[in-house]
């Protein structure tokens, strides 16, 4: 059993988390929901870190794989399905990465053969993907479908559920297209 040193919340690491080297992880307080079973069911990359009031809330078919170099600040995965975070990307607070209504069945006794012998969700595509270098604004929602492209950035409060060019602002409620970031000068060019 792994735990970690600096946690308030003595609970070991679930088995079937890996984290990459010089990765920080704020608490296992994170896997308070955590109900997956898949032997690789989150597996985070090298020096990431994963901060105060992250949750993975995972159902028992559920994997989720965030790259290295990310920040992760008090954001809610909720799937029982696959949810994919690229290299060097920012997932802001209060961000919610929830690809279905309910991620974890509940522990009523009745439900608990079905989490047991259900893996209609294994070797799926991911239904949520992050691709690299993507900035994902606070309380932004992302939802099923929703597959962000390289360097672009989705503004606060925005709900996506579609594939978003790569180089693209999104923004607004309904969300839309505003602008394009420049893939070379670092910067976002945005039109309103």
């Amino acid at each position: 059993m792994t735990y970690l040193d600096h946690d308030w919340y003595r609970a070991a690491l679930p088995q079937n988390v890996a984290l990459g080297p010089r990765t920080w992880l704020h608490s296992s307080f994170a896997f308070l929901h955590f109900r997956a079973t898949r032997k690789d069911a989150l597996r985070v990359g090298s020096d990431t870190g994963i901060y105060i009031g992250t949750m993975f809330d995972l159902g028992p078919n559920a994997q989720v794989t965030i790259g290295d170099y990310c920040m992760v600040g008090a954001a809610v995965f909720c799937t029982n399905g696959a949810i994919v975070v690229g290299d060097y990307s920012l997932v802001s607070y209060d961000v919610v990465l929830a690809d279905d209504a309910v991620a974890v069945p509940p522990s009523h006794p009745s439900h608990r053969q079905a989490e047991a012998t259900d893996h209609s969700h294994l070797g799926e595509e991911p239904r949520i993907v992050l691709h690299d270098n993507v900035w994902v604004g606070a309380r932004a929602t992302l939802l099923s479908g929703a597959r962000i492209g390289e360097g672009s950035i989705i503004g606060a409060s925005t709900v996506v559920d579609f594939e978003v060019p790569p180089y693209s602002v999104v923004a607004g409620n309904p969300a839309r297209i505003v602008g394009r970031t420049d893939r070379d000068a670092g910067h976002a060019r945005v039109d309103w």
